[in-house]
């Protein structure tokens, strides 16, 4: 009688074991998978490829850029699929200051790192000095879906012309219409 006792208890503890890791393993591959239909939602889906044309408050238009409105120039920055390559009609160019910045979107999901670009006017409470490197901010703009209200480290800053663009994407598709933003070294000449 003890000895199926034993083995009785000894089969139930090796079915726990096995189900518990069995579960784990279920869910974890649930998690990779939502994480990676995440990651391809953020990338695509999740970007506000066309925009209002609204600029923010206090954005002065830059007197003399390098790429007049109206102008045509080739997009040379692959921000999003069909970028790189396309050619953009300049519809806004305005003298600030640019960041790339880190942040976790208000919607949750994962950090969002590098993203290229936010613009001073775009951020909270600012003031007329640049934020340095390091900085928390919190954003105020929507170009992803959670990024507004959501909290950034500023990982580089730099003072510019950014420009607001209309383009094809290369890949075919719609044409974006308002694109913010541009920076003056990701255009060239046709």
């Amino acid at each position: 009688m003890r000895k199926k006792l034993g083995i009785g208890i000894a089969t139930l503890t090796l079915a726990i074991s096995l189900s518990a890791c069995s579960s784990n393993d279920d869910k974890t591959n649930e998690e990779k998978n939502s994480s990676s239909e995440h990651n391809t939602e953020m990338d695509h889906s999740e970007m506000n490829h066309s925009g209002s044309g609204e600029i923010p408050e206090g954005l002065k238009e830059d007197e003399n850029p390098t790429y007049k409105v109206g102008s045509q120039a080739i997009l040379e920055t692959d921000h999003m699929e069909g970028m790189k390559g396309a050619e953009a009609k300049i519809v806004g160019a305005y003298h600030t200051n640019v960041y790339v910045v880190t942040y976790t979107p208000t919607t949750g999901g994962e950090m969002v790192e590098d993203h290229k670009w936010v613009i001073h006017e775009e951020i909270e409470n600012v003031g007329d000095q640049p934020f340095e490197p390091g900085t928390e901010v919190v954003l105020n703009t929507d170009h992803m879906e959670g990024m507004k209200g959501s909290t950034a480290v500023v990982d580089s800053v730099e003072e510019t012309t950014v420009y607001m663009v209309d383009y094809t994407p290369t890949t075919g598709g719609e044409d974006v219409k308002n694109h913010k933003w541009v920076t003056e070294s990701e255009l060239s000449s046709q």
